[in-house]
C-alpha cells in the first residue's frame, strides 16, 4: 500500500521559512511525479508545484514562482518543497500527491485529478 506522510509545517512570521517534506512508501518512489498543492478551509485545494519522476522538469503555480522550490531525493524517497518569503496568503494546508502516469512536463500534473494518491497534509500557518 502506497503511502505519502508529509511534515515541517508550522508557525512562521512573513518573510520566513520553511522545507516541507513528503516520505513515500509502498512502491518505486522513482516511478511517481510528485505534486504539491495546498488548501484553505472551505475553498477548492489549488496546484502548487510538481516535478517529474526523474526531476528534470518542474512547474509551479504563478503565485509561487521565484518564492518556492519543488525538488527530489529518490534516493531518500522524499519530495520537498522549500518555500521562502513566505507571505500570510500562503496559510494553507499542504498536500504531497504522486501519480503513476509519465508525462514529459511537469506542467502536465497540475490537476489535482491527475493523482493517484494524497498525503494527510501539515498546517503551514504565516503570520503578519
Amino acid at each position: 500500500q502506497v503511502q505519502l506522510v508529509e511534515s515541517g509545517g508550522g508557525l512562521v512570521q512573513a518573510g520566513g521559512s520553511l522545507r516541507l517534506s513528503c516520505v513515500v512508501s509502498g512502491r518505486t518512489f522513482s516511478s511517481f511525479a510528485m505534486g504539491w498543492f495546498r488548501q484553505v478551509s472551505g475553498k477548492e485545494r489549488d496546484f502548487v508545484a510538481a516535478i517529474t519522476r526523474r526531476g528534470g522538469s518542474t512547474d509551479y503555480a504563478n503565485s509561487v514562482k521565484g518564492r518556492f522550490t519543488i525538488s527530489r531525493d529518490n534516493a531518500k524517497n522524499t519530495v520537498y518543497l522549500q518555500m521562502n518569503s513566505l507571505k500570510p496568503e500562503d496559510t494553507a494546508v499542504y498536500y504531497c500527491a504522486a501519480e503513476r502516469t509519465a508525462y514529459g512536463s511537469a506542467q502536465a500534473y497540475r490537476s489535482l485529478y491527475e493523482y493517484d494518491y494524497w498525503g494527510q497534509g501539515t498546517q503551514v500557518t504565516v503570520s503578519s
